[in-house]
């Protein structure tokens, strides 16, 4: 829960959830494979700092594609990107599991988890994005009616954690069902 916070801010939408979901996969794959191929040579000491120059060199790259390549989609998650570094989910996939496994299985853990993350974020963004604009990727998805005056909140940070506290009620409530 605790990776998701930093991208209450670009998941107004689905589109925006789904370009920082793409940036969180390349950042955590590349980086896992790296690491593995490392993690023999780096000695404990050091091993924390190694990895956030390693993952802030695979953001800075995606950083600099998506303002070369979409620079629309850029400007709407603006410095969000470069958090990516400073993410939880990527500095303790990297102590957890690429600094003891190897390069194939932490590429698979790299892209599973930001799969997951993807997943995740982009769930909050359809929904932030359907009750705050009544649309989807552009297309009406709620009637006339509900476009005319839709819950504005929703598209706020605000309306981000009452989506994450929505989701996790969900997830309590299902788990407890089992």
């Amino acid at each position: 829960m605790l990776g998701l916070c930093p991208t209450l801010a670009v998941s107004t939408t689905a589109f925006n959830a789904l370009g920082m979901g793409a940036a969180v996969i390349f950042v955590l794959a590349l980086s896992n494979v790296t690491i593995s191929a490392m993690r023999k040579i780096v000695p404990d000491a050091i091993r924390i700092p190694v990895f956030i120059v390693i993952i802030s060199t695979f953001v800075t790259i995606i950083d600099y594609a998506l303002h070369a390549f979409l620079p629309e989609l850029y400007s709407q998650l603006g410095i969000f990107v470069p958090l990516i570094v400073v993410n939880c989910i990527i500095l303790g996939r990297a102590e957890a599991f690429a600094s003891k496994n190897g390069i194939f299985m932490s590429l698979l853990d790299g892209i599973g988890s930001g799969i997951g993350f993807t997943f995740a974020i982009f769930l909050m963004g359809a929904i932030r994005e359907i009750l705050g604009s009544g649309k989807l990727f552009g297309y009406t998805v709620l009637r006339a009616g509900f476009v005319e005056a839709p819950v504005l909140y929703m598209i706020l940070p605000p309306g981000g954690f009452l989506v994450i506290a929505f989701l996790m009620g969900m997830m309590n409530w299902l788990q407890k069902r089992k």
